[in-house]
């Protein structure tokens, strides 16, 4: 997790340097509605490499966006969730979605 020293002033810029890539909002759209495996979440996003996906994947649960559970089973299952700080983005998700529909439809 970043200190707030390496955050940026504007809180807008803060928000932007934590979910701001296309790949971290279209996994945060994905995990909204349930826990997603790796290789599921990589078949859903259409052409976001392994790396990206595992370095995105990696950065979010660093900044305690998502949680990652790793079950002790054999072959090992690992999910991927929001956090309560995730979550708590569902209605700017929610706002971006709502948008990008009215946007569609007066075109």
């Amino acid at each position: 997790m970043k200190t707030k020293e390496e955050l940026p002033e504007c809180p807008v810029a803060t928000t932007v340097s934590l979910i701001g890539s296309k790949w971290k909002l279209l996994i945060m759209r994905n995990l909204l509605a349930r826990p997603w495996r790796f290789n599921e979440l990589q078949k859903s996003l259409d052409g976001v490499s392994q790396k990206v996906l595992t370095d995105s994947l990696r950065s979010m649960e660093s900044d305690g966006i998502i949680v990652r559970t790793v079950y002790p089973e054999v072959p090992p299952r690992v999910e991927y969730s929001l956090s309560e700080l995730g979550e708590s983005m569902r209605p700017i998700i929610k706002s971006m979605e709502e948008w990008g529909l009215d946007y569609k439809k007066n075109m």
